[in-house]
């Protein structure tokens, strides 16, 4: 190829070598976009965990507010009400093969549960739980609660109520304080003062 320029006199001619195109550089374009990428993820996260922090706490504060005893909650589908609270016993059950004796001592808690709904909804009494006095929760011990329950889950139907007893193991000398009474597992619960 020949030179495009002309020469100056007295000047031999250079042969002309062209310029490779320049590359764009293409990463500070994806590292931006990735940056940015990054950054609403981030951004979007802390939203949503703001948020659920938000619903927790407000969980926790009507959960912390207990009726007493013998006033009906409700929790979703069903209404609570605490009938009775047994003094704290070491076994239960009188059939030599299911009785069952307590890690610590069992809490004994008859309930009423009605289903306050207009559809059918399945109870389970291990979806309840016991609040000692400093705040510890204790599940229901469904093993022991056969000894004193004719079933441990039921179907109700709207309008209609069964008695169930939960039973709780808990460390001998344990205030009982409240128990949150569940619809589902994932329910927010409703309480109960027990003293």
């Amino acid at each position: 190829m020949s030179n495009p320029y002309p020469a100056h006199p007295g000047v031999p001619p250079q042969p002309y070598y062209p310029q490779p195109p320049r590359k764009k550089k293409v990463w500070p374009w994806v590292l931006g976009a990735f940056a940015l990428a990054v950054l609403a993820l981030f951004g979007g996260c802390v939203a949503l965990i703001s948020s659920a922090a938000d619903e927790v706490t407000k969980a926790e504060e009507s959960r912390a507010v207990a009726a007493p005893a013998g006033t009906e909650v409700r929790d979703g589908k069903f209404g609570f009400t605490v009938t009775k609270v047994d003094p704290p016993v070491q076994t239960v059950g009188d059939n030599e093969y299911l009785r069952k004796t307590a890690q610590g001592e069992f809490v004994l808690v008859y309930v009423d549960v009605a289903n306050t709904s207009t559809v059918a909804q399945h109870y389970f009494g291990s979806n309840q739980k016991l609040i000692d006095d400093q705040g510890r929760e204790f599940a229901n011990d469904t093993s022991a609660e056969m000894n004193v329950n004719d079933q441990l889950s039921a179907e109700i139907n709207p309008g209609n109520k069964i008695s169930m007893v939960l039973v709780f193991d808990v460390p001998v000398g344990t205030v009982a304080a409240a128990v949150e009474f569940h619809d589902s597992a994932f329910s927010d619960g409703a309480r109960v003062a027990l003293k």
